[in-house]
């Protein structure tokens, strides 16, 4: 079984991955109807559920490892080309922890909270004629994916 917090490729090392906020949750949660990873989150339905009762390393385990298969979807989809106009604009837009998050994180999240020209942002696009939403969407869809699967090669599950 893997390391539940190895997180993925390019997990940032030595990057304090808690407290960026209480909790994982977005609000979202589609494991109330059935599903084994949370749409919204991507967290496993058992990781919801003990989530207040988990020590803190156990959170910082599924925030890296949450953080770490983010960084990858992100990477699939986009390259930041400049780090500084990035975390201007999401220091402008007062994202919380603008100046200490991955810059994959930090591109997601910024992408998500507010829909600008992906060139404003000092991001380039892995495939043309993608605007920002549609970017947001498929590197959202590619978390799912990949928090699926790290389920599933974590886990026995019968499909």
């Amino acid at each position: 079984m893997p390391d539940p917090g190895s997180g993925g490729d390019t997990a940032t090392a030595g990057a304090s991955t808690r407290p960026l906020r209480r909790t994982p949750c977005v609000g979202v949660c589609s494991t109330t109807y059935g599903d084994l990873v949370c749409r919204g989150c991507k967290r496993y339905a058992h990781e919801i559920v003990g989530w207040n009762a988990y020590s803190d390393d156990q959170r910082e385990r599924v925030w890296t490892r949450l953080n770490g298969l983010l960084a990858d979807s992100v990477c699939a989809h986009i390259d930041v080309v400049d780090e500084g106009k990035l975390r201007a604009v999401a220091t402008r837009l007062k994202l919380h922890n603008a100046a200490k998050l991955p810059v994959e994180v930090l591109a997601f999240r910024t992408l998500r909270t507010r829909s600008l020209p992906l060139e404003a942002l000092g991001l380039r696009p892995r495939h043309a004629g993608h605007s920002s939403i549609d970017t947001a969407r498929a590197i959202d869809t590619e978390f799912y994916v990949r928090s699926r699967a790290y389920y599933e090669a974590s886990f026995k599950t019968l499909t």
